[in-house]
C-alpha cells in the first residue's frame, strides 16, 4: 500500500522485521489492533494505538489501510468498527487520525464512523514536487 505512494504517509513498505515487532509489541500490549488476511497475504489493517503520557493515556491515534484489490467492499468498515470497539474496551476516548484532503473515500468512512472535522494542516505533504493538505479528524467513543 505504501508504494501507491497517495494514501500512506510513507512511500516504503517498512521491512518486513519492522513490521513484525511492531505488531508483536500491540499484541504483548493488548493495543487494538486487526489484520485482515487472505491465505498468507495481509489485505488491510488497522490499529488504535495509546497516546504516551498520563495527560494524553485517554487518547488513540489510527491508523489502517486497505489493499486496492480489496478496497470499497466493507473491509474497512469492519476493520474500523473492530478497532474502535475494541479501543473503547482498553479505555480509549478519543481517536485521532490525519488523512489526506484527496483521499475521500476514506473521509467518507469515517464521517460515516462519527469522525468530526479538527482542522486542516496545508502543505503538510510535498512528494515529487506536489503539496497535500492532511485533514485531522477524531472520534469520541465513551461519551
Amino acid at each position: 500500500m505504501a508504494r501507491e505512494r497517495i494514501y500512506l504517509a510513507g512511500v516504503k513498505a517498512r521491512s518486513i522485521e519492522s513490521t513484525r515487532e511492531f505488531v508483536k509489541g500491540n499484541i504483548e500490549n493488548n493495543y487494538p489492533q486487526y489484520i485482515a488476511v487472505e491465505g498468507k497475504r495481509v489485505v488491510g489493517w488497522c490499529d488504535i494505538i495509546p497516546m504516551k503520557g498520563i495527560d494524553f493515556s485517554h487518547c488513540g491515534g489510527m491508523g489502517m489501510g486497505v489493499h486496492k484489490d480489496y478496497r470499497r467492499q466493507g473491509l474497512g468498515t469492519l476493520l474500523l468498527e473492530s478497532t474502535i470497539d475494541a479501543a473503547k474496551a482498553y479505555g480509549i476516548e478519543r481517536v485521532e487520525l490525519e488523512v489526506y484532503t484527496s483521499n475521500t473515500p476514506a473521509i467518507r468512512l469515517y464521517e460515516k464512523l462519527g469522525f468530526m472535522h479538527e482542522g486542516v494542516k496545508e502543505k503538510a505533504r510535498k512528494l515529487d514536487g506536489i503539496y497535500y493538505d492532511i485533514k485531522v479528524m477524531a472520534l469520541f467513543i465513551n461519551r
